[in-house]
């Protein structure tokens, strides 16, 4: 199994934008330091995030990093210019020397279709759209094409041309058949959410993917398959690691309270039963990890990359810990294959 961690950049004002940024920066050097396999950035755009140009953050990250993958989470084709996005993230794969991976995705939030006319009658269409003619311009150095969202292309050329040749896209998946079903299409992997709700519907999504990809004349060992989890803190033992987390998931509870949102799992307890949430001594952790891979099949997984109310020391420690005991356990009895191999620049 391999390992990221991703943020979406919450930015709850108790530092300023420019510190919240550059704490996402360092949180990417220390998983490189601490061994883990990718670093990923999301993209919003509206409060309570600050996540709404991941290319430009992944640069920074490029530049303090020399190993490891970075991953978008997601890019939202359905709102950018897939023009204007493959330059973006062409540009980056240069200049992190081929160590880009995208996740890509309609994106979601009510501020999409005020800051970029996009809607739910459309936003699927735009997101395939802009999949294929984004894979289009990665593949080939000129263009010609025609399309309902944006204006044609003849005989275009988009620089710089990228250093990875392919790319691996990963579609992220949430609720929706559409985006497993746009996977499938195309051969490539899937990285589930597996964070709002108990395992079920992720695995009936994953399932479906599977059952897509033969439908569409591939074979069963082309499936691949990431997930996400909904929180992580380690120690020791369990009853540290659960006194200590339970009042940032109460914070969050009530964070849920003020946005109108009903939880759906109630106290930590529940979440760490019947949620994909990792909080627990090691052993606890790798015997859940295990459970959900027996419903997933996923080879990749990701851990929350940011503090999230724990002290810099814990959080710190508790990645240390994952890296030490965990993590050698999980690559050891879950196979996995290799990333793609960075490209060296000439």
């Amino acid at each position: 199994m391999k390992f990221l961690t991703i943020t979406l950049i919450v930015h709850d004002g108790k530092k300023s934008p420019r510190d919240r940024l550059r704490e996402v920066v360092d949180n990417a050097v220390l998983a490189e330091e601490l061994g883990f396999d990718g670093f990923g950035v999301g993209e919003r755009h509206e409060r309570p995030f600050i996540s709404s140009s991941p290319p430009v953050v992944l640069s920074h990250v490029a530049a303090r990093t020399s190993t490891i993958r970075l991953f978008t989470a997601v890019t939202t084709l359905s709102l950018l210019d897939p023009v204007r996005a493959f330059e973006d993230y062409s540009t980056l794969d240069n200049l992190s020397d081929g160590r880009l991976e995208l996740i890509v995705g309609k994106g979601n939030g009510a501020a999409q279709a005020k800051l970029f006319h996009v809607t739910a009658d459309d936003q699927w269409d735009r997101n395939r759209e802009g999949y294929e003619l984004f894979t289009k311009l990665w593949r080939e150095e000129r263009v010609t094409w025609s399309g309902r969202f944006r204006p044609p292309l003849s005989d275009a050329e988009a620089l710089p041309r990228p250093l990875q040749q392919p790319i691996r896209i990963w579609h992220g998946s949430a609720t929706s058949k559409a985006s497993v079903e746009l996977a499938a299409l195309h051969g490539d992997p899937l990285f589930s959410a597996n964070v709002t709700n108990p395992v079920e519907p992720y695995e009936e999504l994953v399932r479906h993917y599977r059952e897509r990809l033969a439908f569409h004349g591939f074979p069963p060992e082309r499936a691949l398959v990431g997930a996400g989890s909904a929180g992580f803190y380690t120690t020791p033992n369990s009853q540290d690691a659960i006194e200590t987390y339970r009042p940032i998931f109460n914070a969050r509870l009530e964070s849920f309270k003020r946005f109108g949102v009903q939880p759906v799992f109630p106290t930590l307890e529940d979440a760490i039963e019947r949620s994909s949430i990792l909080v627990g001594s090691p052993q606890q952790i790798i015997d859940k990890v295990h459970r959900y891979h027996g419903r997933l099949g996923h080879e990749v997984m990701h851990l929350q990359a940011d503090a999230d109310g724990l002290t810099d020391k814990q959080h710190r420690a508790s990645l240390e810990l994952f890296q030490s005991e965990i993590a050698p356990v999980l690559r050891r009895e879950i196979p996995s294959r290799p990333f793609p191999t960075p490209k060296v620049s000439t």
